[in-house]
């Protein structure tokens, strides 16, 4: 008689967010279900053979999140992660593409981590979140997800945290990876990866000290003369600046932007949504070149959001400039993974 094999366990974490809301009579929504509510809306869930565990850790709207809740979150699963096989997160998606990458940064444990939520809540026809939610369990207890850090899945795609984009107000099918696409599908309740993440840097904490760390995204537009740069630089300690194109900006900002990257970090990152500010094509004076040459880092892939939450992170950790600079050009993809500043927080799926 074959051994019977052992359930697959997967605790899930409430957040709040639109899955977890309910009409409280006057006709708007706000987050009142509990996780156990949440599975208990799941069609089947008992046929997985999946032992699940809940814990409401938030009750709170997705732009209400914190990065000290998702600090504290990212600690609560390490506390976790010999006692089960993946953690699921259940959130608003207001902030999913920001909270997925801190905890994918904060999450050293090959333990996969899955984040999901709801387009539709729960008092709408055709509410999407108990098929996400079941999604995310199966992807998190699949031993194929090992891993591969933290996941977003929705509307049956399985996406990298450092990749996914929120691209829609409404849609179920909000959410996608403009550069390179979900890493996999769900398939009649079968999570199939269909490429891999080779490398995964994280941090070397998960504790950084962000509660007064200031760091804007400045989005350069058409005929900006730099006045809201100029009135932000003071009261910054880092800056994201969201160039056109490749990384781009009007001259008039060139001065402040030199000026400031001498004093605080200053990331260029591009307002375009997909793909990768350049270094050596464009010379012209505000070009990714000139930029570069006074001193700003280049956020390479990762689209200012994302560079956002890694330099604030690394500043809230007090790590310096110079090593601020390479692991943007690890985290941007642009340089050779092994170069990752906390080697010993590199992990290789090879």
């Amino acid at each position: 008689m074959p051994p019977v094999e052992p359930l697959r366990r997967v605790t899930v974490f409430a957040l709040g967010g639109t899955i977890a809301m309910t009409d409280t009579g006057d006709g708007a929504v706000t987050p009142t279900l509990s996780a156990d509510q949440l599975l208990a809306a799941i069609p089947g869930l008992s046929a997985t053979d999946i032992a699940i565990d809940t814990v409401d850790f938030r009750k709170k709207p997705g732009a209400c999140l914190t990065p000290a809740d998702i600090a504290a979150l990212a600690t609560e699963i390490a506390t976790r992660q010999h006692d089960i096989d993946g953690a699921v997160v259940t959130q608003g998606t207001d902030t999913i593409e920001e909270t997925a990458y801190l905890l994918d940064l904060l999450h050293p444990p090959r333990l996969p981590v899955v984040v999901t939520g709801a387009m539709r809540n729960p008092t709408l026809a055709g509410a999407d979140g108990p098929a996400n939610l079941l999604a995310a369990i199966l992807t998190a207890a699949a031993p194929s997800m090992r891993g591969q850090g933290c996941l977003v899945v929705f509307n049956d795609e399985i996406h990298a945290a450092h990749r996914v984009r929120k691209t829609h107000t409404t849609s179920p099918a909000s959410f996608s990876s403009p550069d390179g696409g979900p890493l996999g599908y769900l398939t009649e309740n079968r999570p199939h990866l269909l490429n891999r993440r080779i490398h995964r840097p994280t941090l070397p904490t998960a504790a950084p000290e962000t509660s007064t760390v200031h760091i804007p995204i400045v989005t350069v537009t058409l005929g900006d003369n730099g006045t809201s740069l100029r009135a932000l630089a003071p009261h910054v300690d880092g800056l994201i600046v969201a160039g056109f194109g490749a990384g781009h900006v009007p001259e008039e900002l060139i001065e402040t932007l030199t000026e400031l990257a001498a004093t605080v970090p200053v990331v260029l990152a591009s307002r375009t949504g997909a793909g990768t500010v350049l270094s050596a094509t464009y010379g012209f004076p505000g070009s990714e070149q000139d930029l570069l040459a006074r001193g700003l880092i280049r956020a390479g892939y990762l689209d200012p959001l994302k560079a956002r939450i890694l330099l604030h992170t690394l500043i809230g950790l007090g790590i310096d400039r110079v090593t601020i600079g390479a692991a943007f050009s690890v985290a941007g993809g642009y340089a050779d993974p092994d170069s990752w500043p906390w080697p010993d927080h590199l992990h290789k799926d090879h």
